[in-house]
């Protein structure tokens, strides 16, 4: 898809909301990784961070199990960008379908995720691996004081200027479907292909 296409599919949006998606549109397509950070080494949790992760996952899974079929997500407004996103050895990320007004929100809700990761299976299907959940920094500490964290699980930040071309934005992955030896909220899955991702599908 082009920057003009984006531009077009769009054009209801507010200005903000064109640069942002322009931004992503062009430089996700341009770059093979998804400037999320390289993978993580596995990390051992304390009984209490267990039992908080897992918390959030069980939300996550609730709260996403409705959009096991991509079209359901579809249907409430989600739209794949950037293709299949792949590591250059890291593993992956997937296909990321993206809610642009919740992106543009400012606020977070496990609830409503901004974005719904899948991954492409060799029989044409996709399944679903997890969400992102992801706020512009400037909207968040307009409303907040503290970094966003999501039931005690805190976000990565991305300063600028990152390879987006964008503001400073905090991301939080989680891997509710799919698991993640590297830990359920890094940025890559090692588990996690591109190789049956057929972009004329």
């Amino acid at each position: 898809m082009t920057v003009e296409h984006f531009a077009r599919r769009f054009r209801g949006c507010t200005i903000g909301a064109l640069v942002l998606v322009c931004s992503w549109s062009s430089l996700a397509f341009a770059q093979g990784d998804h400037g999320h950070g390289a993978g993580s080494a596995r990390q051992e949790l304390r009984p209490e961070q267990k039992a908080k992760a897992g918390a959030l996952i069980d939300a996550v899974r609730e709260a996403t199990d409705r959009f096991q079929s991509s079209a359901a997500a579809e249907a409430e407004g989600y739209g794949l960008q950037f293709g299949c996103v792949s590591g250059s050895d890291a593993g992956a990320m997937g296909l990321h379908f993206v809610n642009f007004p919740l992106v543009l929100d400012g606020e977070l809700d496990v609830t409503r995720p901004e974005i719904v990761l899948y991954e492409p299976l060799p029989n044409g299907t996709l399944q679903i691996t997890g969400a992102d959940y992801l706020v512009l920094a400037d909207a968040w500490h307009a409303k907040h004081a503290d970094s966003p964290q999501l039931m005690g699980q805190l976000f990565h930040l991305f300063e600028s200027p990152n390879r987006f071309g964008l503001p400073p934005f905090y991301t939080l992955h989680v891997w509710a479907w799919k698991e993640n030896l590297n830990g359920a909220f890094v940025n890559w899955n090692p588990d996690v292909t591109c190789n049956a991702f057929n972009p004329d599908r």
